[in-house]
C-alpha cells in the first residue's frame, strides 16, 4: 500500500489578518468602515437599531421553574471501580475528594455504565435501577 494523503484543500494555513497587503491588510475582512469596523464596535445581542427590541416589546408572563431545577453530575460504574478499593464507602463526599465530583453545591447520580468489579459500599446518593443490579451482582451494598 502506497502513503495516505490528505485530499487537496484540507490542511489550509490560518488566515492571519492585518499583517499587510499579502494576507487579509487594509480592513482585515471588516468591510469599510461603520460601527462594525472599529474596535470595540458593533451592538450588543437584540439591540435593533434603536427600535424596542422583540425582548421588551412581549410581557413577560408566567412561572418558570429554572431557578430551582437540580443537576445531577453523572458516575459510571467503572469509574468507582477505577477510584475505589473493596469494602471502601461512596459517599458524595468521598466523590467530591477524589475529584469525581466538582463544585461546592454539586449533587451526582451513580449509572450503570461498565462493570463493577469491587464490593462498595454506597451511602446516600442517587442510583440508577441498572446500577443497583450490578452493585448487588458484584456484592456491594445501598445504604
Amino acid at each position: 500500500m502506497g502513503q495516505m494523503n490528505a485530499p487537496v484543500g484540507a490542511n489550509t494555513k490560518k488566515t492571519i489578518v492585518g499583517r499587510g497587503s499579502s494576507s487579509k491588510g487594509r480592513t482585515c475582512g471588516r468591510g469599510n468602515n461603520g460601527q462594525n469596523a472599529r474596535s470595540g464596535g458593533g451592538v450588543r445581542p437584540g439591540f435593533e437599531g434603536g427600535q424596542m427590541p422583540l425582548f421588551r416589546r412581549i410581557a413577560r408572563r408566567g412561572f418558570s421553574n429554572h431557578p430551582f431545577k437540580q443537576d445531577y453530575e453523572v458516575v459510571s460504574l467503572d469509574v468507582i471501580s477505577n477510584w475505589y478499593e473493596d469494602g471502601e464507602v461512596v459517599t458524595l463526599d468521598s466523590l467530591k475528594d477524589k475529584s469525581l465530583v466538582k463544585g461546592a453545591d454539586a449533587l451526582a447520580k451513580v449509572l450503570a455504565n461498565g462493570e463493577l468489579t469491587k464490593r462498595v459500599i454506597f451511602e446516600g446518593l442517587k442510583i440508577s435501577a441498572a446500577a443497583v443490579e450490578k452493585i448487588k451482582a458484584a456484592g456491594g451494598e445501598i445504604r
